[in-house]
Order: structure tokens, then sequence, then C-alpha cells
């Protein structure tokens, strides 16, 4: 049975099993929601929204925890049983890879969009949700990766932001001092998807992406070269061992690292707002010190790309395949309409709204979410903590932000690069001394090519 014949089948059994269910009263609808924020907190968040549109519907929702790491994996076996829920919240990296394997009903995402307007939604995040036969899955937020730096350290040493290769290489040579003060914390574990994002990031800084317009593209020697001995550089500037975004935050929150990159889900730890990642820089785990000492860079340039780049993530509602398709659309409708500040207020310091507002031109959505309260233990506005220009950037950054793959119409060809994680492992080996700049770029290319 392919694809297609399966989804049909889908179809017709839909509408079997609405009719049986219209036919039936106190038979009630129920739908099967993954979700990756899997945190308590978020999902209790998750379960309010269900229960608030079981009440606006009658449909119930069953919201299920699913760790991002596993998504892919527990979706494609979920797939092949015949198995899989009605609703995934998932990355990009996700959208038109499952598209092209059957797990996603892209007619369906077009119902919802079309229904709610594709004009209130974001540019950005719109084009990286498009393909040529419509939308993969709808937009539902999204965050701009950051450089975060110890501002008050770079004033007093009389160092320039780290907006480019340069000034962070620069800060290094006066700031790293270890054990006391790391001058980076970069990511070296290999299997964590952190370790790609930021990579990507790091390349697209220098204006390099392994894709074009016709597919895969051979990474540029020179570039590569350059990319390779600035992450080796930030790295020996690291502690030791396997590093991602847990060490990461450990480090930079007790004070012992210049610089890091990481997610604004960070704002509110920093601000001193959650008890479970409190700030560790002096004795008041409630302290908005560290915060306070912070500068954030989102642009990012290498010595080839002047312009430089930032980088985001764009989180999506995909309808499977298998799904109750009218109780599903309905759910995805309900959450970014009348349910959408709860689906923002989940963690409102990184998730921030794709969709405008309610109408063309219609910006309450943006509006409400800017009065939103970040924090768990304690709550705040980000305005509380960081200059309303820093805010601007970093939300503003969704719609300037690139992504491999994106404009050259190969986001799936990308998306299946980044999640074969060979690059982290090509450049972790090339970290560690397993073969020089040239080889490794030589490596990089011959693995790539493999990759359709």
């Amino acid at each position: 049975m392919t694809v297609f014949e399966r989804k049909g089948l889908s179809r017709l059994a839909l509408a079997a099993l609405v009719s049986v269910t219209a036919a039936a009263p106190g038979l009630a609808q129920d739908i099967r929601f993954w979700t990756m924020e899997e945190q308590p907190d978020r999902l209790a968040k998750q379960q309010e929204m269900a229960e608030a549109f079981k009440v606006e519907t009658g449909i119930s929702v069953e919201v299920i925890p699913v760790t991002e790491s596993e998504l892919g994996t527990r979706a494609t076996a979920a797939f092949a049983a015949g198995d899989l829920p009605d609703v995934i919240y998932h990355p990009l990296s996700y959208a038109l890879p499952w598209v092209e394997a059957g797990i996603l009903d892209p007619e369906a995402a077009a119902e919802v969009i079309e229904a709610l307007d594709p004009t209130t939604f974001a540019e950005g995040p719109m084009e990286m949700a498009a393909f040529e036969d419509g939308w993969a899955a709808v937009p539902a937020d999204g965050w701009t990766q950051m450089i975060l730096y110890r501002k008050d350290l770079f004033e007093t040493a009389g160092l320039a932001p780290p907006t480019t290769y340069a000034n962070v290489l620069a800060a290094i040579e006066t700031l790293h001092s270890p054990p006391e003060m790391y001058g980076f914390v970069a990511a070296t574990k290999v299997d964590e998807a952190f370790m790609s994002q930021v990579l990507e990031h790091v390349f697209l800084a220098n204006g390099l992406s392994p894709v074009d317009e016709d597919g895969f593209v051979p990474l540029d020697m020179a570039k590569t070269t350059e990319v390779l001995e600035f992450y080796k550089a930030i790295a020996e500037a690291s502690p030791p061992g396997e590093l991602y975004w847990k060490q990461s935050r450990e480090v930079y929150f007790a004070g012992k690292a210049a610089m890091i990159i990481w997610s604004p889900f960070i704002l509110d730890e920093l601000a001193g707002l959650r008890d479970s990642a409190p700030p560790t820089i002096n004795d008041d785990p409630t302290s908005p010190e560290l915060a306070e000492k912070t500068g954030i860079v989102t642009t990012f340039a290498g010595p080839s790309n002047p312009d430089g780049a930032a980088w985001s993530a764009t989180n999506f509602f995909g309808i499977t395949v298998d799904a109750d398709i009218d109780a599903a659309i309905r759910f995805v409708e309900y959450s970014m309409g009348a349910g959408y500040m709860q689906t923002l207020s989940i963690a409102p310091e990184g998730k921030f709204p794709v969709r405008r507002g309610t109408a063309p031109g219609d910006t309450s959505f943006v509006e409400a979410w800017a009065s939103l309260p970040v924090g768990v233990d304690r709550k705040a506005p980000l305005s509380e903590f960081y200059a309303q220009d820093v805010i601007d950037r970093i939300v503003g950054g969704l719609d300037v932000a690139q992504r491999w793959g994106v404009k050259e119409g190969q986001l799936a060809l990308a998306s299946r690069i980044l999640n074969t994680q060979v690059i982290n492992r090509l450049v972790r080996e090339y970290i560690d001394g397993a073969r020089d700049a040239t080889a490794t770029v030589e490596a990089l290319n011959a693995e790539l090519a493999k990759i359709q």
C-alpha cells in the first residue's frame, strides 16, 4: 500500500467515523496530541488548554509528552503501525520530511491556514512551511537564537560585542582564564540537536549552506576552513567534556563563562525566576544580577559574510494522516485562535507569536504576548529585565532569520542533512584532531553528497 493509498483510506475511514459519531449522541470525540513541551509546568498549561477546548467543543484531547530527540523514531514507528496521534507539535526539521514520508496531511494544514487567513501569519515562518503543494504544517511559534555575553566584562576590557568571529576570538584572547572564567561554552556533544543548531548558525554566519536550488552543493573549501578553525577555537576555550545546552547554562549561570549560544528560553531563568535553574553567580538564586550583566546578539558574521545571519527555530502543529481530521483541524484552529495566548503562555520567553492577529494588519496577538508574565516560581514581564530594543530584536528575528534550504526550496534535503548529524560528527572529529581542516571539508562533502 502506498502512502497516498493509505492517506485516501484514512480519509474514507474518517468520513465513516464522523458519520457514526454524529449519529451517536453522547459518543465523545477524542484526539491525541504529541508535544515536545514535556516539562511539568508546561504540560500543565497544555492540559489546561485542552480542557478549555473540550468545554468549547466537546472534543477531548489527550496530551502526550514526547522527548524531542525521540520524536522522529516514535513517529516513524507509529506510522508503520497505523497508530499516529492526531496532532504533533514539532520543529521545522520534520515538517517537509514528514510530508514526503506520508506522515503529515498537508491538505489539513492548508485548511487551517486558509480558515485563519495566511496574511495574519509572519512571512518568515510561512515560507518555512511552504512547498509546491501548499503548507506542510501550521506555524505555531518561534524564537531567535542568541549569543549571550558578559556585557560588564566586555565593557571593562574595552571589547566590542561578539557580533563577528573576530570579536568572539578577541574576547576569548582577553577573557579566557580557566577554571575561573572560560571564554566560551561550545556545543560538542555529537548526538544532541543543540550542536546541530549551533553549527548551522555558525555556518550561516559565514555564508555557507550545503544546499542550493538544485540540491546538495559542495561546501566551499576556504569558507568552511574558516568555520572549522573558528569552531575549534571556541571549543578549546570551553570546559572539557561532552557539552550541550545543559553545561552551557550551568557554567554561564555560575559566572564562569564569557559567552554562550542559547535560545530565549534562558531569559526567565537568567533573571532568577525559576527555582529549578537558578543563577549561581551569587548567593541569591532569585537575583536578576546576571541578567543585568548580560548582553545579547542575534545576527552574527564570519569573515566571508560581513552581513552575517540570524538563526531561528519555528515550531508547527502537524496534522497526521491517521488523524480524526475534523477534530484535529478544530483543535489547531483553536490553538492558533481563541486559545493562542494559552499556547504562547506555556513559555512566553521562548514562544514568540508567528500569528500577529486575527485580521490583516492586526497585531493584537503580539501586543497581548508582550504583557504575558514569564517565569515559573516568580513571574514578571521580560521588559522588567531587558531593554525594549533587545526584545524587539529577538522577536523581529523571526522575519529575517535564515535556515538552510528555505530560500533555496530544499528544506527537506537540508533537514535530512541535519538529522543525520554527520556534520556534528565530522566537526567533533576535527576538533579532536582526527584529521586536518582540508581533509575534514573533503570528508564533509563526500558524506553529505550521499544524503538524498
